[in-house]
């Protein structure tokens, strides 16, 4: 099936690089499909890959050139302790066993094929728990962890000591791990030893690591957002598809918006993979 959008932007802009906003495609995909002659604007096709598209005016892919994107396979996993992100070491399990038909939540339906190659966007250490995504989706990776990405990642943190309004403040701002400053996190008490984490940066095993440094001990890590895509009550151990909405939120959440000054604890941060 073709795709079809009118450009409802300011300013003119490459359509390569709308293309890979808009999630159909990586910027590299969309030269091929320009150079395979089936990208239009307003009925004519588009036969150089610098070509801006203006305000107002309509896109069309021809048809199947959205078929590569339809076939990408991505899924949301209520990962479990003991299981790990990724490529598994000696004697660990990947949290991509759980992709069966049983595991399948809300509806029946098929596991991906296994031979895959699912990675995720964005890691939970083996001992973490919670929200992961598993894709194939470059042009998802990207909006999810790539540089450029201004999404948020929220976690649920159960801590052990004493937590204070100095310790919070440190979490926020001015914390150094590896000699590195870390970005402006938003850290809050919502219960009895347990704090909020939203962060847009995820440098290894980072929240246990900054609350070891005020004193604090992580006893259990849950995430529960990247961006809009909730855990919601997906249980512990299953999965579901990743819904097209969701892409396309992911994909629209991650573009940085222009630099604001902020109060103490709230800022702008550059995720990169893991933050469990």
């Amino acid at each position: 099936m073709g795709w079809t959008r009118r450009y409802e932007e300011a300013e003119p802009q490459r359509v390569n690089r709308w293309l890979a906003q808009s999630g159909v495609c990586s910027r590299r995909e969309a030269e091929a499909l320009i150079a395979e002659g089936r990208v239009s604007i307003d009925g004519e096709t588009v036969t150089d890959a610098g070509r801006k598209i203006e305000p107002g005016q309509t896109l069309t892919l021809g048809e199947g050139a959205a078929t590569k994107a339809d076939s990408r396979v991505s899924v949301v996993i209520n990962k479990p302790v003991g299981l790990v992100s990724a490529q598994p070491e000696h004697g660990q399990v990947p949290a991509v066993r759980l992709l069966t038909a049983a595991n399948l939540w809300g509806g029946e339906g098929s596991a991906p094929d296994p031979r895959a190659s699912l990675a995720p966007m964005g890691r939970l250490d083996m001992d973490s728990r919670g929200l992961l995504i598993l894709s194939d989706d470059g042009v998802l990776a990207k909006a999810v962890i790539g540089p450029e990405s201004d999404l948020e990642k929220e976690y649920l943190v159960r801590v052990t000591g004493a937590v204070t309004p100095r310790k919070l403040d440190q979490l926020r701002f001015g914390l150094r791990i590896d000699g590195k400053q870390l970005k402006p996190a938003k850290v809050s008490e919502v219960g009895d030893r347990q704090l909020r984490f939203i962060l847009k940066e995820g440098r290894k095993r980072q929240i246990r690591r900054m609350c070891e440094l005020v004193g604090l001990h992580v006893v259990d890590l849950e995430r529960v957002r990247i961006g809009d895509v909730l855990l919601g009550d997906l249980p512990e151990g299953r999965w579901r598809p990743l819904t097209a909405e969701e892409r396309a939120a992911l994909i629209a959440g991650s573009v940085r918006r222009s630099p604001k000054k902020s109060p103490a604890g709230v800022g702008s941060v550059t995720p990169t993979s893991s933050s469990g």
